[in-house]
């Protein structure tokens, strides 16, 4: 069943870059915006990543934390963090428990072809845990700006 306004947030422990781990209620008692992003240094997904680590100190100043998160391993990540001077933390999701979780590891199309993948989503999720705000499908240029605004409206 997909994820609603309202509902409670999914959470989850995982790996991520910079050798640690992130989970949702660490960060309780802050705004979280997970975004969940199809793959690594590909173009779409770098330029999405850029967007939220340019507005980080906003996102910051408006109480809110910026987690990313894809099927990519932690090395993957690493390498993805170091090229573009990443430094939000992105969590690897391997076994795609969160992904689905989230409704966001759904079965795609492209060429005709079927296969599995992630549809970029952003959750922003409030300060007692809650689904806040849901992005589906996301398009990458102004999004960013988008979450910020809703975060900063957010309490």
């Amino acid at each position: 069943m997909p994820l609603s306004e309202g509902d409670p947030a999914p959470d989850f422990d995982l790996p991520a870059s910079g050798g640690g781990r992130v989970g949702l209620s660490a960060l309780r008692g802050h705004k979280v915006v997970l975004y969940f992003y199809p793959k690594d240094d590909t173009s779409g997904c770098t330029l999405e990543a850029q967007d939220f680590n340019n507005l980080l100190p906003a996102f910051a100043e408006a109480d809110a934390k910026v987690v990313g998160l894809s099927p990519d391993p932690v090395k993957s990540h690493d390498k993805f963090c170091g090229k573009y001077g990443l430094t939000f933390p992105l969590a690897a999701d391997e076994d795609k428990t969160v992904l689905e979780a989230y409704g966001v590891w759904v079965e795609k199309s492209m060429y005709g072809r079927k296969y599995m993948g992630v549809e970029r989503t952003t959750v922003l999720v409030d300060r007692e845990g809650r689904v806040a705000r849901i992005w589906p499908k996301v398009k990458v240029p102004g999004h960013a700006e988008a979450v910020l605004a809703a975060a900063r409206a957010l309490p």
